[in-house]
């Protein structure tokens, strides 16, 4: 099993310059090589291959996070199955995992939502796209100082508070209410829960 967001940005059109494809490609760039692992086109498109399914919200936050951090957004499906074709860029890779992402990414402008996901066992999707959505209700308010903080914190998992201010230059006070206004600690309670259910489905 793999999984795959299908994504685009928000507002790309009223954007005055282009810029913001490169900060776009930078912040995909960890991803792996493009146009293999991921890809940017039709200008403000992009998607991205998580190999590793468990990984695939944090990834997808991650780059909402990234996207805040610069006043810009993404809408973005993921979706999880497999892959019967590898190509050498992934928008014309297949399967169902590539399925998945595809049909719900159309579905995300008309049901109003900036991030959603599909697996195909309805109970869990409907499960998880309620919390999702919950979780929508602040990480889509999240201003540039959360949204730099919940991007440093998740690329650097271990580091301390302390360490996470030395490296946004501010004290150790300054990174805790960041981390309270961006509701980290539930952002990554709703992490954990979704690795644990993930790992069933793709044990079943």
């Amino acid at each position: 099993m793999t999984s795959v967001i299908t994504g685009d940005i928000i507002g790309s059109r009223q954007q005055k310059s282009d810029h913001w494809v490169d900060d776009l490609k930078n912040i995909l760039a960890p991803f792996g090589s493009t146009p293999n692992k991921w890809e940017v086109y039709r200008g403000d498109e992009f998607q991205i291959e998580i190999p590793n399914p468990e990984d695939a919200i944090l990834a997808a936050i991650l780059v909402k996070a990234h996207l805040r951090a610069i006043k810009s957004d993404a809408r973005m499906s993921i979706g999880f199955g497999d892959k019967t074709h590898n190509a050498k860029r992934i928008s014309e890779s297949n399967g169902s995992a590539f399925i998945h992402s595809g049909e719900l990414f159309e579905t995300l402008k008309k049901q109003k939502v900036t991030l959603a996901l599909r697996t195909g066992n309805n109970d869990f999707d409907e499960k998880l796209n309620l919390m999702l959505q919950l979780a929508l209700t602040f990480m889509d308010s999240w201003l540039v100082q959360s949204a730099e903080f919940v991007a440093v914190a998740i690329e650097n998992p271990t580091l301390s508070q302390e360490e996470l201010g030395q490296k946004l230059g501010i004290n150790q006070a300054a990174v805790s209410r960041r981390q309270k206004r961006a509701q980290f600690d539930l952002v990554m309670n709703l992490d954990r829960y979704f690795r644990k259910e993930i790992k069933q489905i793709t044990a079943s």
